[in-house]
């Protein structure tokens, strides 16, 4: 068995380093897990993860699972930021807000920003949505974090609550 998938490795490696659907410094979604592909070899290839974890990769892992190569698309990359407020926000003030706070990063442009959203009524909260495009597909985790910053910021300046789960509980007590 173990002769069976070094086998399917090494034609796999062959059929990268052949067919170049990868290359080095292309980023990949495998598993849920983004890598920058640093080498491809034979049997393995190696990568990097966000957290900066070396990555070794059967290649027949990238030739088999469903693997998203990000350097493929387009130049940017749709990214969203989900946030709840309290019922009772000012919804037009809530989608200000998150516009302005994608807009005061400074990788973020006009032509970056699609829009912030209301879309859903949750049972704790009103559920918002900002949209964005991002070149910088492997550090984006970090601008959203640096506009989450951003935004709960002026939440708390413009007395913008974001609420707890809540949930009510009736007690009935059993009468003797």
């Amino acid at each position: 068995m173990a002769y069976q998938q070094t086998f399917n490795d090494i034609l796999s490696g062959v059929i990268l380093l052949l067919e170049k659907s990868v290359k080095v410094n292309d980023i990949l979604e495998i598993d849920g897990d983004i890598v920058r592909l640093e080498r491809i070899g034979i049997r393995t290839s190696k990568g990097v993860n966000r957290r900066q974890i070396v990555i070794i990769l059967p290649n027949s892992l990238i030739t088999t699972n469903k693997v998203i190569n990000w350097n493929h698309q387009t130049q940017k990359t749709l990214f969203n930021i989900n946030v709840g407020v309290a019922y009772g926000s000012d919804v037009d003030l809530v989608i200000n807000i998150l516009e302005k706070s994608a807009l005061e990063h400074p990788d973020i442009s006009e032509s970056d920003l699609l829009e912030g959203r209301l879309v859903e009524f949750g049972p704790s909260s009103l559920d918002f949505q900002l949209l964005f495009y991002s070149q910088n597909i492997f550090f984006v985790e970090k601008k959203r974090s640096d506009i989450r910053k951003i935004i709960n910021r002026k939440f708390m300046e413009n007395n913008i609550t974001i609420p707890f789960p809540q949930m009510d509980m009736h007690l009935i007590s059993k009468r003797e």
